[in-house]
């Protein structure tokens, strides 16, 4: 799948001195709320087949039993990420709105001195770290959700040759509206360069 990783449909997500800084590139993959797919024509079978796994009724059962909290109605978005170099993730807590955040990698290697490491954080302290975790295959992290739930992206340092490759499927409170697609969200899409 990573070979296969979208560059399709990105949107620029930015913003800076307010609670967090950020910067990186993002696609939708299964609308929020629904298990529509987006853009299905441009993803490879094995990425339309985990679409539509993220949208099982046995994935919201295991979220559930992972996280300890019932999963299994509540509204989910799924979204594919580039954080190529210089993009970032500042340290936060997830909004209120969230309640679980399932995230998995697709690099096939990664130095971690290139930055893009998620870093679960002690408190709103970068250099607080209890762990990081490389944004390599086979890697995966669950963030339930509170108001001491840090965690950052370092940023990826500027000679880096690919970019940090990620999907996340959020489960959201009943009646949240999408915090990465809002309604009326007319951010121009365009192609991620493959690397």
């Amino acid at each position: 799948m990573a070979a296969t990783f979208p560059h399709d449909h990105f949107k620029t997500v930015s913003g800076y001195g307010g609670e967090k800084n950020y910067d990186y590139e993002a696609r939708a993959l299964v609308d929020m709320g629904t298990h529509t797919i987006a853009f299905p024509e441009e993803l490879s079978e094995a990425w339309l087949r985990l679409a539509q796994d993220l949208g099982s009724a046995g994935y919201r059962e295991a979220m559930s039993e992972l996280a300890g909290i019932d999963l299994r109605s509540v509204p989910m978005e799924v979204n594919v990420f580039h954080y190529g170099p210089g993009a970032s993730l500042g340290a936060h807590p997830d909004l209120p709105d969230k309640l679980v955040t399932h995230i998995l990698y697709f690099n096939e290697s990664w130095d971690r001195n290139d930055g893009g490491c998620l870093n679960i954080l002690h408190r709103n302290d970068p250099t607080a770290v209890a762990a990081e975790i490389e944004p390599l295959v086979g890697n995966s992290a669950i963030l339930v959700r509170s108001d001491n739930s840090w965690h950052a992206v370092t940023p990826v340092v500027s000679g880096c040759h690919s970019s940090r490759r990620s999907l996340t499927a959020t489960f959201y409170r009943p009646g949240s509206l999408s915090s990465m697609w809002p309604p009326g969200d007319s951010t121009p899409l365009h192609g991620y360069p493959r690397a």
